[in-house]
């Protein structure tokens, strides 16, 4: 486990809020020299604590109507192929524009975060590209009406 000080948590918090600002804006806010900012924001990169800045996009381009999807593939009859097919939903699913994101789950369950414009739009598109798969023993759509932590992650994730 990486050990990190209240400085380094308090450079990391600030730059979560706002990756943009200065070297100097952030020794502002902290109340401490440029030079000791700029250092442990260098060490933090080095440390691979800090892999890379992005972007969020705003609400205009984040879909309105999300779902995490549980999909459990059929064991078939050569079990070794089990791994194969995970693989290939798991790539297919990545490849659809409205699935935000994909992992594995067990040994034969895949989920899925799904986005739309609407509920309607949602669940057609999960009966029309999810559902048909091959070989699926379930899917489970649960919808998402409302987060408590982590509703930036959807503008992270969105596609553009």
């Amino acid at each position: 486990m990486v050990q990190l000080d209240d400085l380094d948590r308090a450079i990391l918090r600030i730059l979560k809020e706002d990756a943009r600002l200065t070297i100097s804006e952030i020794a502002e806010r902290l109340n401490r020299p440029e030079s000791t900012v700029h250092f442990r924001i260098k060490k933090l990169q080095e440390r691979n604590i800090i892999d890379k800045y992005t972007i969020l996009v705003g609400k205009e381009l984040q879909p309105k109507s999300l779902a995490v999807v549980y999909i459990q593939a059929e064991t078939p009859i050569i079990e070794d192929f089990l791994e194969r097919y995970i693989l290939h939903i798991t790539k297919m699913l990545s490849l659809l524009p409205n699935v935000l994101a994909v992992a594995r789950s067990g040994k034969d369950g895949v989920v899925a975060l799904v986005g739309e414009e609407s509920p309607e739009k949602l669940n057609r598109f999960v009966d029309e590209n999810i559902k048909t798969l091959p070989s699926l023993k379930q899917v489970e759509v649960f919808p998402l009406d409302e987060f408590v932590k982590g509703e930036e992650i959807i503008g992270l994730l969105a596609g553009v």
